[in-house]
């Protein structure tokens, strides 16, 4: 509860006004009942007059005026009423829009902040449904207390107060139902809550299913596993019904039972009030306002129901939001960052790294140094850690041991974002962003011009495909750049990196979708524009990296050796068996 009710700091002073509107809707509410009962007790009964023994038999039109003057103020405090509801109800309306608009900045900059390892602690798939379904249910939320959880209580205690002041005598009857209501309340409340917590984990994980039938697609139906892929996707979602049922289920069984008591407290108070009316000691006004005051308390408490079925699902999803808001990014940036400086360089001593939960470390006592004007080439067989490799350069991922110094500073000592203006990335699957051609390179440089973009694609041998366009550099990129091919996709991802213009280049495997002459090309054309650069690359094919200043070899998260293409192809085993499953045996000999 504290969780949600936290959010409305910022909105405390409309939050007042809503409480002070809602004060003046109840009231007028409560008021109705008793002007009505005398519109029959005095204006039907006694024809307009108050006190009949005093002032004997009213006329027609005494009677008349009466009824007249308590309809028409009947209507205004109806009307008032309404206007209060409706600007209460706009009021509440805008802080719980509000309310979710902050949450869903406030997670995005968190998860924004997050590195990959806190990312993967949630899932994404998890990480999306916090952002948008749980948001929701706490908008919900929000809106239903701010008008039904301060209608309800209001109207609650003004109906007992009201009803007992018409008639003391019939209270025994509100007396016996609302601790009935009250157990079913309660009961109801108390099982909800798990059941809540599971349908929201159910949620989690029929869209981590959706996710990747759907990102995956292309795969599926190339393996004709369209079947499996189904039956995945029902086992998920029946489980989810499953659950859902057995709220819903709940909720359909309390609805009729609660308007069951209603109806019997209807019976009840017209049978006794019947009764004390035949007696003389109750008027038939009296008896009509009693039984909407009694209507009005069983309403209120209804809707105190509803708020208790709902608050707990909306309790675990403000703990789910919570849950993503408290934890503290597990990269910080230091409070005093160290300056970089001089040329640029990358140095690895004795780096470790396992991802969490993982019994073997991803990479095991890294060490090297990559120098401003040179190119490291990293190779090895898939999984080896190549990748995990230039994510700690890009700060994605803590070292769990050793040190990394960028331009001779412990990467632990750099501002983030400092760091991250220093690198060129281009990933090893080419992502594109939806906008223009021209979009997507200005997420390397905001500030780029016509002309650097048509350098950078120039080196990045794109210029010729994107001249052939027909808006050229304002060519729509769909979501993923689904309109290129693949090649085009990574000479793009390339000249984004290029754009930059940074002192250290990271490409990861970025070269694969390229043919060999292309690929020559492009590094002729890049190794003009990286003179002071350090480039490191990950590669599958030893022919694009013979020409590296260094080359590390990667097995299985070791360093298995670290020279020259001839260094490594005279002495390494490992890098000869890399090579004898590409080049011909001239090549390896050459």
């Amino acid at each position: 509860m504290s969780k949600i009710f936290k959010n409305y700091k910022p909105y405390l002073a409309l939050v007042i006004v809503i409480i002070i509107l809602t004060i003046g809707q109840v009231m007028g509410n409560l008021e109705l009942p008793n002007q009505m009962s005398d519109i029959v007790d005095i204006g039907i009964v006694n024809k307009g007059i108050v006190n009949p023994a005093t002032q004997g038999a009213g006329t027609s039109a005494t009677q008349m005026h009466y009824i007249l003057s308590k309809g028409l103020l009947m209507l205004l405090i109806s009307a008032a009423t309404v206007l209060l509801s409706v600007i209460a109800g706009y009021l509440a309306s805008r802080i719980s829009a509000g309310i979710a608009r902050d949450l869903r900045s406030k997670v995005f900059s968190r998860v924004e902040a997050f590195s990959l390892g806190d990312v993967d602690k949630f899932s994404i798939a998890s990480l999306i449904i916090r952002s948008t379904n749980d948001i929701a249910q706490v908008q919900q939320m929000s809106f239903m207390l701010m008008r039904i959880a301060l209608i309800a209580p209001l109207t609650a205690i003004g109906s007992i107060y009201m009803a007992l002041k018409t008639n003391a005598s019939l209270s025994w009857i509100i007396g016996a139902a609302v601790p009935v209501l009250a157990v079913i309340i309660v009961f109801v409340a108390r099982y909800a809550m798990p059941l809540f917590r599971n349908m929201q984990k159910k949620q989690d994980g029929l869209n981590q299913v959706a996710r990747e039938g759907l990102t995956g697609v292309r795969v599926i139906r190339a393996f004709n596993r369209q079947s499996t892929q189904r039956e995945r996707f029902q086992k998920s979602n029946q489980e989810l019904t499953d659950i859902s049922l057995k709220v819903n289920g709940m909720m359909v069984t309390l609805m009729p039972i609660m308007m069951l008591i209603v109806q019997l407290v209807t019976i009840a108070i017209i049978w006794f009030g019947a009764h004390y009316i035949s007696k003389g000691t109750l008027q038939i006004g009296s008896m009509m306002a009693f039984l909407q005051y009694a209507t009005q308390l069983m309403t209120s408490v209804m809707m105190l129901s509803l708020i208790f079925i709902m608050l707990p699902r909306a309790g675990v999803s403000a703990e789910r939001i919570d849950e993503v808001l408290s934890t503290i990014p597990s990269i910080q940036n230091p409070e005093n960052p160290c300056l970089m400086s001089g040329k640029a360089s990358v140095e690895f001593k004795d780096v470790s790294f396992k991802f969490e939960g993982a019994d073997e470390p991803a990479l095991c006592n890294i060490s090297f140094t990559a120098k401003a004007g040179t190119t490291t080439a990293i190779i090895g067989s898939t999984g080896s850690g190549k990748s995990t490799l230039l994510a700690l350069i890009e700060r994605l991922y803590k070292p769990s041991k050793g040190d990394i110094l960028i331009n001779g500073c412990s990467i632990d000592t750099l501002d983030e974002t400092s760091l991250r203006e220093k690198i060129g990335y281009a990933p090893q699957k080419a992502l594109l962003f939806s906008g223009t051609i021209a979009d997507n390179l200005r997420v390397g440089n905001a500030d780029a011009t016509e002309d650097d973009m048509w350098e950078a694609l120039t080196i990045a041998q794109s210029q010729s495909f994107v001249d052939a366009l027909p808006e050229k550099l304002n060519e729509h990129v769909s979501q993923g750049g689904k309109n290129f091919s693949g090649g085009q996709k990574q000479r793009l991802a390339i000249a984004r990196a290029i754009i930059r213009k940074p002192s250290i280049y990271l490409f990861d495997d970025t070269f694969s979708a390229l043919d060999l002459t292309t690929d020559a090309n492009l590094r002729a054309a890049l190794s003009k524009v990286t003179g002071e650069s350090v480039v490191i690359t990950v590669a599958q094919r030893i022919s694009t990296i013979t020409h590296a200043d260094q080359i590390i070899v990667i097995d299985n998260g070791r360093i298995a050796g670290i020279g020259t293409h001839d260094e490594l192809l005279a002495s390494n085993e490992v890098y000869q068996d890399i090579a004898r499953s590409q080049l011909s045996e001239e090549e390896m000999s050459a």
